[in-house]
């Protein structure tokens, strides 16, 4: 199994201004836990993509490269590339320039992103929101398989025997879909025959298995083979030296960046007890030691039918950039040595 860090490029909630130097400060301690993940042998990076106040990573890509220049062995990823809002024909570019500028390591995770700034933002309608993304994956899979495109569709102009460059080193780069809770979703994936990433942000991680299983029961009626059809987790997580804390760590953050996006989505207040029934042993996030935190990795792969990747988000507890840099150093040093050893 990969393991990895996910990250939205967070300003922290006290230091969102317009001065730019917090944004400066981000920045660059960002940049510095994807080195450091790299050095302790992490997986893959990735990051995500929004278009708020408090977040940096409108342009994931750049991030990326900039971090590929940093590092050597350590795969750069999306997560996730809101395609919906995006025109395909220049993220394959971006990613293919990525891909060039990494030597081999990139790939990205499209969706259709759980905010919905950017429709309003490219003069997009809301009310497309599935049809847009279907056209788009579409579009940006023809792209992948076809140097010269022939294509088209609804909310693009047709692409009539054009070529795209540049291309990747790899053949093909990879693209996984990031997706929910929605069934449709799991079930386009598996038709597909693409790698399904799934992010588990509350509730016990079991409850998504029939979902899983309806991706790969529809990868199979596709014809797909069982290893295309791979499963990751993007999951809220985070390590510290003792369970009390990581707990202790990760609680007040979380409570507040939760509640605040509840006012958004009429969610209730987070309280302690909400928080520590989501951090039990079936639920979805992963706070705790090292060793309690690889064995609940290992209990959600088996529990969901065996999953390839898990990348540990941990921007929304706001912690200080050392507690991260620890929190990655025990990640690569003592978690993922013992899930990949089962």
């Amino acid at each position: 199994m990969e393991i990895g860090i996910d990250s939205f490029a967070a300003i922290q909630k006290d230091k969102v201004d317009n001065t730019g130097i917090y944004a400066i400060e981000a920045m660059g301690q960002l940049l510095e836990k994807i080195e450091q993940a790299d050095q302790v042998g992490l997986d893959v990076f990735g990051v995500g993509e929004h278009h708020r106040k408090e977040f940096l990573d409108s342009a994931p890509t750049v991030i990326l490269a900039a971090a590929a220049a940093r590092t050597r062995n350590i795969r750069l990823t999306s997560a996730v590339t809101v395609l919906s809002a995006a025109d395909p024909v220049r993220v394959f570019q971006n990613f293919a320039t990525l891909d060039l500028i990494s030597k081999g390591r990139a790939e990205m995770v499209v969706g259709r992103g759980s905010f919905t700034e950017s429709f309003p933002l490219f003069g997009l309608n809301i009310q497309d929101y599935d049809k847009l993304f279907a056209e788009k994956l579409d579009l940006l899979l023809t792209i992948r398989d076809n140097e010269r495109v022939n294509w088209s569709g609804k909310f693009r102009a047709p692409l009539t025997g054009q070529a795209v460059y540049p291309r990747p080193v790899q053949n093909p780069i990879p693209i996984w879909l990031g997706v929910g809770g929605t069934p449709a979703s799991f079930v386009r994936a598996g038709v597909l025959g693409l790698p399904l990433m799934v992010a588990v942000i509350g509730g016990e991680t079991h409850r998504f298995r029939p979902l899983i299983d309806m991706y790969r029961e529809a990868g199979s009626k596709a014809g797909h083979s069982p290893d295309r059809l791979k499963v990751g987790l993007h999951s809220l997580g985070y390590v510290a030296d003792t369970t009390k804390e990581a707990l202790d760590d990760f609680y007040p953050g979380y409570a507040r960046t939760f509640t605040e996006i509840g006012r958004e989505r009429g969610w209730p207040p987070v309280t302690r007890a909400h928080f520590d029934a989501q951090a039990s042993a079936r639920g979805a996030l992963i706070v705790g030691n090292p060793e309690e935190v690889a064995e609940k990795i290992i209990r959600h792969s088996e529990a969901l039918g065996g999953i390839s990747r898990l990348t540990f988000q941990m921007d929304n507890a706001h912690l200080p950039q050392e507690k991260l840099l620890k929190s990655i150093e025990l990640i690569g040093t003592r978690v993922a040595p013992i899930v990949r050893g089962k």
